[in-house]
């Protein structure tokens, strides 16, 4: 078995895809013509969007959507990157919450946190051992 992909579901997934774009240079890759299903070029794993109505499609008796949480879910997508503060500057003026400022852990990567407006709680952190 192997980690494949990543789903999040949001109200409007060309919306997320063009945000993830601005704010973290992550491209677009595919986007269903229904609009319900997207993609972005993450590299091995996919990181995907699917529309609330999928959503509700899958999970009949609800789910806790990230975009009406007054607080953000207890699950994150981390971003490696070589530069945390600039990541962090770029997404902040493409429109993130920011939630915790940039900050070098005590085992000493570089990480903060943001939240985009669909909901989805974004860690920004430097590779592992850096």
């Amino acid at each position: 078995m192997k980690f494949g992909y990543t789903i999040i579901y949001v109200p409007d997934v060309a919306a997320s895809l063009d945000f993830f774009e601005k704010a973290f240079g992550l491209p677009s890759r595919f986007l269903h013509e229904s609009g319900a299903y997207g993609e972005l070029e993450t590299g091995a794993t996919t990181l995907a969007f699917a529309a609330h109505s999928m959503g509700a499609q899958h999970f009949p008796e609800g789910f806790v959507a990230a975009s009406e949480s007054k607080q953000p879910l207890g699950m994150e997508i981390a971003l490696v990157t070589e530069d945390v503060a600039a990541a962090h500057a770029r997404a902040v003026q493409a429109g993130v919450a920011e939630l915790q400022a940039p900050g070098v852990m005590p085992w000493g990567q570089a990480v903060s946190y943001v939240r985009c407006p669909d909901g989805t709680l974004v860690e920004l952190c430097s590779p592992m051992g850096a």
